[in-house]
């Protein structure tokens, strides 16, 4: 049998499973969720439940792909006893791949022609209006749309064909330290703006007043939701790169750094953009909007904005980049174990499909319209992107924690024995109880209140 490809450093594993974490949702979603729920007092929740949540599922991901050395969709197949079905989840692992895919180099592809609109300077000299109509004015254009979406397929596709250390382990890399240096310059020129003072205490102190105001319940729940789906669970994303590691470090040690890594840029995303904010009087809850329509006003009335809102929207590309390069792996390393394909023959092959899947997606501003789609949130995106969030997520979440605990499954100690190789932080047998039948809970309450709050 061929060799399995490894990576060639800790440091690609790290940045490669961040990579995959750190998507649209750090930098676009977390900041006006946290200012939704009251700045400093949601922060603090999300923080908690990241590691309530969060690190005990991902490391169970990694450990499920390291013992198996096979990818998410033959991963069970190597680790359940015989006769058990769990493989059946390795196949719906793939199927949430490609539904996520199907919307996320739509919205990569908006963030490169935003990029191509400041650096062209197509914004310049444009009144707050006219920028506002700019990001209906790209729904309404199918051509468009297809045309970045393309761009980011095949881009991603090339990078994954290459291999897995010469591909995608060295431009991650490259990508990722970038994208961290380009926060840290947009995070300090932030700090100067004449907001910054107000825009950083609302969004770093907690306010449990504000809190209250907007429904503690409410603020816990969105904190909850945001530390779970941060770090793309349950549909096999990071259990791939578990399978490409020596078993020189444990586990959960690896999944903390990963976790720092997510937060870190999901809060330096909101030093960006708070003092931004309350600089222009902008309304900091203002949702998707705040990305599209609200930043290109400010980076049009500051000082060399053409250079910040063009380094902005480089960071938001590589942000989703990241994303998909790792998810891009995942496929095409599922294609070949199920086909026996090179990784060529495999990354042409989904080249194709991703291309023709992901236009549903593009076609469903404009051509494709449908008022059905409203109870989602309006488009095909929204239909997709509720599958994927509110369905494959949690509920893929849930069978890893049950074949990772239950002795019907692979069990609590092959699990822990598993994590636990290696130097560095270990799963501890005081956490079993929580993990085995506290958790799941949670994750079932998450599964039900997105339901809930979806359709009620």
């Amino acid at each position: 049998m061929k060799e399995r490809e490894k990576l060639g450093s800790r440091l690609g594993f790290i940045l490669i499973s961040a990579g995959c974490a750190i998507g649209i949702g750090n930098v676009w979603k977390f900041p006006y969720m946290a200012g939704q729920g009251g700045g400093g007092a949601f922060v603090l929740f999300y923080l908690i439940f990241l590691l309530m949540l969060g690190l005990p599922i991902m490391t169970m991901e990694f450990a499920v792909g390291r013992a198996s050395q096979k990818s998410p969709v033959k991963a069970y197949y190597a680790l359940e006893k015989p006769g058990q079905k769990w493989h059946i989840h390795g196949y719906i692992t793939l199927i949430g791949c490609y539904l996520l895919m199907m919307f996320y180099t739509t919205v990569a592809g908006w963030m490169l022609h935003y990029f191509y609109l400041t650096a062209t300077g197509k914004f310049t000299g444009l009144d707050s209006e006219t920028v506002s109509e700019q990001f209906n004015t790209m729904l309404s254009q199918p051509f468009v749309m297809g045309f970045w979406m393309v761009v980011v397929v095949i881009a991603g596709i090339l990078v994954c064909s290459i291999g897995l250390q010469n591909g995608l382990e060295k431009v991650t890399k490259v990508m990722m330290i970038s994208l961290l240096l380009i926060m840290i310059v947009l995070a300090v020129n932030s700090f100067f703006m004449d907001g910054a003072k107000e825009g950083l205490s609302f969004y770093l102190i907690p306010d449990f007043g504000r809190m209250k105001e907007i429904g503690i319940i409410k603020t816990i729940t969105g904190a909850m939701n945001q530390a779970f789906f941060t770090l793309s669970l349950g549909i096999g994303a990071m259990s791939i790169f578990g399978s490409y590691i020596g078993k020189e470090r444990s586990l959960l040690g690896e999944s903390l750094n990963i976790a720092l890594l997510d937060t870190f840029v999901a809060i330096t995303s909101g030093l960006i953009i708070f003092p931004a904010c309350f600089t222009f009087n902008v309304d900091q809850t203002s949702g998707p909007g705040l990305i599209f329509i609200t930043l290109p006003n400010i980076f049009n009335h500051i000082p060399m904005g053409r250079l910040w809102g063009s380094l902005f929207f480089v960071f938001m590309s590589f942000a989703a980049f990241s994303t998909i390069l790792a998810v891009f792996e995942n496929i095409i390393s599922c294609g070949m174990e199920l086909t026996g394909w090179s990784r060529k023959k495999s990354s042409f092959v989904n080249a194709i499909a991703i291309t023709l899947l992901s236009i549903p997606c593009v076609l469903g501003y404009n051509l494709w319209s449908w008022d059905g789609f409203a109870v989602f949130g309006g488009a095909v995106l929204d239909f997709e992107d509720f599958l994927v969030s509110n369905l494959f997520l949690p509920l893929g979440s849930l069978v890893y924690l049950l074949f990772c605990t239950s002795r019907y499954g692979w069990g609590w100690k092959n699990f822990t024995t598993e994590a636990n190789t290696g130097k560095g932080l270990k799963m501890q047998n005081w956490m079993r109880g929580y993990i085995t039948y506290i958790l799941p809970l949670i994750v079932l309450f998450i599964f039900f209140f997105g339901l809930y709050d979806k359709f009620f």
